[in-house]
């Protein structure tokens, strides 16, 4: 069964306010983001959250194949959230897609998941030449980055692994296009 963790723990200091909550079209940010992965075919949703994060709790609530976890450790950043994730799964593969990430498309989410099937092997969408996200990792590794020591990032597991992934090109800019301001959301933000 594949699953799916989203981060979505951080303070939004460079937002100014619950960037998550954003109007994206026609839902809020973390209701696009979630709705890709499930649209894709992705079987569950893991939206990790800080603590008495009630608003989008209540937004989450009502879509189904999603649970929310808990990071009680948010300070010490993303990988921590996507430990407490990990620890909620038994799925396989594992794909992670930060909160903030909603223009990722959902044929390419699908396409990732194909590759994945096919290879076996860790998966990252690649647009012009830079690697983003989701990136789609075999649950063998599920363990290794549950119980990584404080300190260690997805990225240094990754690389510990470079001879069992593979970088798919991909024609979707939302593989690299996250929201920190504002005006990420029109575009108009540093790229």
């Amino acid at each position: 069964m594949s699953v799916a963790i989203v981060p979505a723990a951080g303070s939004a200091l460079r937002f100014g306010s619950e960037k998550l909550l954003a109007p994206v079209g026609d839902r809020t940010m973390i209701e696009r983001t979630v709705r890709s992965l499930l649209d894709a075919g992705v079987q569950r949703v893991i939206v990790v959250l800080a603590p008495g994060a009630d608003e989008l709790r209540t937004v989450l609530d009502g879509i189904d194949h999603v649970t929310v976890a808990l990071n009680r450790t948010r300070e010490r950043g993303m990988f921590s959230s996507i430990q407490a994730g990990v620890r909620e799964t038994r799925g396989d593969p594992i794909l992670v897609l930060p909160g903030d990430m909603p223009y990722v498309e959902s044929a390419t989410i699908a396409a990732l998941l194909e590759r994945y099937r096919t290879d076996g092997a860790i998966v990252s969408p690649r647009f012009n030449g830079k690697r983003g996200h989701p990136v789609v990792i075999p649950g063998k590794y599920r363990d290794e980055i549950a119980e990584a020591a404080e300190g260690v990032t997805l990225h240094e597991i990754l690389r510990a692994h470079a001879g069992h992934r593979v970088d798919m090109d991909v024609y979707d800019h939302g593989v690299v296009r996250d929201v920190d301001v504002p005006a990420d959301l029109t575009g108009e933000g540093p790229r």
